[in-house]
């Protein structure tokens, strides 16, 4: 018995289950390079798959036995178990999701928010495609198989990587891939009977890529374009990562069917017919009578073109589809059916693009694979398989169960998989998840739309094998999961007084006092205090006056005479804004006027002893205290707005008689503010002034 060979370990088996044949390579990795050691290929006898999709599991079973056989045999003897095998794209679904979150406050953006995020765009991109089932009424099962962000987002701006950033809202786009159950399980089937066991399934255009197009070329717009027998599976990439998977039911076998149709032969000398190369002169073959016909090339591809040229048609509009609306720069193609005499020609026609710049990749993409095996070159018809092998090296997946709330639960292993992952797939919706904002509270001030923000509730308690763990916790093979959902938090509550519109108050002169009100506001056109609760919908309006009416109310006085506002006669529905001076001339009722404060009465007190008038003054009202019986006048010279002017009738002279003096016009507000300053300082209207002072009044701006 003949010694097993030694291989460096791992040794990678791949099998590449296509519709015309099943492809089996088994290779090692040695640094930068994968060595192919051993290589079987078995085309089907019959039509046991079709369109990338098996459809008698037994017949394919047989060829992989077949194929396991003869790499075993070219391996000394070697016994194959585990092997890495591929998906075909004819049964794959992808849709873009945007997923986003929104703190409460500027937050420090850790990996567990990425991945949350990422998530939520996987689950969206898995509504999307619950939709499109809907339209059709499929009730197929689809499992997401892989996702890769396309952009990142932080506040709205587009971001590169979000990680250790601060800001209130991320996003993310995510291309999420999706299988349907029967395809992954009609594989596995396939592959268990042959007494193999799957260690990594990929997709074929995932594994096509690894080869096609390395990491340093996905900065450009490319598509790579694996033609098969049954199917033409394309893959599109841009700015570093892929941005599209795609598939039309079309490729090579439509071509041979053509030529069946045409010369009346079987599948084999059609297929025969086809791949004929345009240096041979003529072909002879028997039809399916026995009888002998001699053609030529040309005459084979005059009966392809039109064949030819529809499949390539819809390729290229599929590509400028996943592409958004535009061609690409350049198209790979690998697989059989590419090899067609004039295939990549017709395709750059059909995209407008430089015939060079459509373009077969075979030995030129594989200058890191060395095939040991004696009389195999570099083929575009290898690029699939290897890439299943390579594949292996970047993520070893399969499918694997776990329980989440008692119901067993399929989920396609990426080494990555989180209890989020096994969330989604057991159907909790994203708000059973994460805490749930209580209602929101809209309403309007000043005319402006304003929203409060609901209260967060509780998150999910999640149990891992009965032991407290996070959503973003990596989960194994026949784990236990349990889910309590999250909670839902209080709707929004405000009151009027927690604006900032309605903090502060408003301060006016009258008869030469400075009073201090609050700000009111008006709801709905009713006003409310400081203590309303606000309702969603209403209408809220900051007054920044007092009506006439209002203040003397405020301070309770009732003049028996005219009222003057800024030195005018004013009715009561006047609008008296900050700052603004209120008088009358007439007597009024001391006891309804707010009392002098004891700081204002020793003022008034110590002025009136310097002159002599009294020794002492009564508790009176504020206007009384202000009527002093001293009728001594002076003159003053001032500058006010760098004119001169002279105050004279007057025993002391205050800032409001400035603002007499020089008719500054208070009628309407001109600015944000009124500024009023004696010699660069802050001045009060009842503030004194005094001989040459320098004086400002001005609306701040």
């Amino acid at each position: 018995m003949a010694a097993i060979t030694k291989y460096p370990e791992p040794l990678i088996f791949g099998l590449d289950i296509g519709t015309r044949s099943i492809v089996g390579i088994v290779g090692y990795k040695e640094a930068e390079k994968f060595n192919v050691v051993a290589m079987s290929v078995k085309f089907h006898d019959s039509r046991s798959m079709i369109d990338g999709q098996i459809h008698d599991i037994n017949k394919v079973s047989e060829d992989i036995i077949y194929v396991k056989n003869q790499l075993e045999k070219q391996l000394g003897g070697r016994k194959l178990k585990d092997v890495c095998i591929a998906a075909a794209g004819r049964v794959l679904k992808t849709a873009v999701g945007h997923g986003d979150y929104e703190f409460d406050e500027n937050t420090e953006i850790t990996q567990e928010y990425i991945h949350s995020i990422d998530l939520i765009g996987v689950e969206k991109a898995h509504d999307i495609i619950l939709e499109e089932l809907h339209e059709h009424d499929e009730k197929t099962k689809y499992y997401c198989v892989g996702y890769t962000a396309i952009k990142y987002y932080l506040n709205d701006y587009e971001i590169h990587n979000l990680e250790g950033h601060k800001g209130v809202k991320i996003g993310a786009d995510i291309l999420a891939t999706f299988l349907p159950e029967e395809v992954v399980s009609s594989l596995y089937t396939a592959v268990e009977k042959a007494g193999l066991y799957v260690s990594n399934l990929t997709l074929e255009p995932i594994a096509a890529i690894n080869v096609a197009i390395p990491e340093n070329f996905r900065l450009l717009n490319i598509a790579l374009l694996d033609v098969g027998a049954g199917t033409s599976d394309i893959c599109i990439t841009r700015d570093g990562s892929v941005i599209g998977y795609g598939m039309i039911p079309s490729a090579g076998d439509e071509l041979t069917e053509t030529l069946i149709k045409k010369y009346l032969v079987d599948f084999d000398t059609a297929e025969k017919l086809k791949m004929v190369s345009s240096k041979k002169k003529s072909v002879t073959y028997k039809d399916i009578m026995g009888i002998s016909h001699k053609i030529t090339p040309d005459e084979i591809f005059k009966t392809l073109a039109s064949v030819k040229d529809e499949i390539t048609k819809k390729i290229a509009d599929k590509i400028v589809e996943l592409n958004g609306g535009v061609p690409v720069s350049a198209v790979f193609v690998v697989g059989g059916g590419g090899k067609l005499e004039g295939f990549t020609d017709v395709l750059a026609r059909m995209l407008k693009l430089p015939e060079e710049r459509v373009a077969l990749r075979g030995q030129e993409v594989m200058q890191n694979i060395n095939f040991m095996v004696e009389d195999v070159k570099k083929d575009p018809l290898y690029v699939t398989p290897v890439g299943i092998c390579l594949n292996y090296f970047d993520q070893k997946n399969n499918f694997i169960f776990v329980t989440v709330n008692g119901d067993r639960v399929k989920l396609y292993n990426n080494d990555k998989l989180t209890i989020f992952d096994a969330a989604v797939q057991y159907g909790l919706p994203n708000e059973h998840i994460f805490p749930k904002r209580g209602e929101d509270l809209t309403f309007k001030i000043n005319g402006k739309k304003r929203i409060v923000r609901g209260y967060n509730g509780e998150a999910a308690v999640i149990k891992r094998n009965d032991v407290v763990v996070g959503m973003n916790t990596l989960i194994e093979a026949n784990d236990k999961i349990d889910i309590i959902k999250s909670t839902a938090g209080d709707k929004a509550k405000a009151v009027l007084g927690s604006l900032p519109e309605y903090a502060g108050t408003l301060d006016f002169i009258v008869n030469d006092v400075k009073i201090t009100c609050p700000k009111f506001a008006v709801v709905n056109g009713n006003p409310e205090t400081e203590s309303y609760d606000i309702k969603d919908g209403d209408d809220i309006e900051m007054q920044n006056y007092y009506l006439l009416e209002q203040l003397l109310t405020f301070m309770d006085v009732k003049p028996e005479g005219k009222v003057y506002v800024n030195n005018k006669e004013a009715d009561l529905s006047e609008k008296v804004y900050e700052n603004f001076i209120v008088s009358w001339s007439d007597e009024v009722k001391y006891d309804e006027l707010p009392e002098a404060t004891e700081e204002d009465k020793n003022k008034i007190h110590e002025k009136l002893k310097e002159k002599e008038a009294v020794s002492e003054i009564p508790d009176v009202g504020i206007a009384a205290i202000q009527k002093s019986t001293d009728e001594d006048t002076i003159t003053m010279n001032v500058i006010i707005n760098s004119r001169p002017y002279t105050l004279s009738g007057k025993n002391e002279y205050r800032f409001v008689d400035a603002m007499d003096a020089c008719a500054f016009d208070m009628s309407s507000l001109k600015g944000s503010r009124l500024e009023t300053k004696v010699d660069g300082v802050h001045a009060e209207f009842i503030d004194l002034i005094h001989e040459g002072a320098n004086i400002e009044i001005y609306w701040d701006k």
